[in-house]
């Protein structure tokens, strides 16, 4: 049964595939950027919704989310999503300061407050239930 959250993410993968061949989507979350301590601070002290993905390369769950995501954050609720990339292999300092035992690791900040976090998720639903979390 199709719902209208489906419809919806369905719309959000095309449009987010559209930004591929070079047409404006308007509304559309930042890019994911590599971690960087001072945007990541600041992003929290304006009080914006944070994500901090982290992924490696060879990990099928994080190329599964990576769609997913590119989806959602082209949803207008999610405009002001700060998103911050952090390699599971080459990044193990930040790894271990966010506490992730595992690639495919998705925390969740409502400013400077970590509100939700995830590992190994690949359902849309529960993803967008988890950004939700800190809007």
């Amino acid at each position: 049964m199709t719902t209208r959250r489906h419809v919806l993410v369905l719309g959000a993968a095309l449009l987010s595939g559209l930004l591929g061949c070079g047409l404006p989507v308007v509304g559309h979350a930042a890019e994911p950027v590599a971690f960087d301590a001072t945007a990541f601070e600041t992003a929290q002290g304006e009080g914006r919704p944070v994500l901090v993905q982290i992924s490696a390369p060879w990990c099928p769950i994080c190329r599964t989310q990576k769609p997913i995501l590119a989806a959602l954050s082209a949803d207008p609720r999610f405009r002001t999503l700060a998103i911050f990339t952090i390699d599971f292999d080459s990044q193990r300092d930040l790894v271990r300061r966010f506490g992730a035992q595992m690639q495919s690791t998705l925390i969740v900040y409502k400013g400077k407050a970590e509100v939700a976090r995830s590992v190994g998720e690949t359902q849309p639903e529960w993803i967008e239930q988890l950004l939700e979390k800190a809007l």
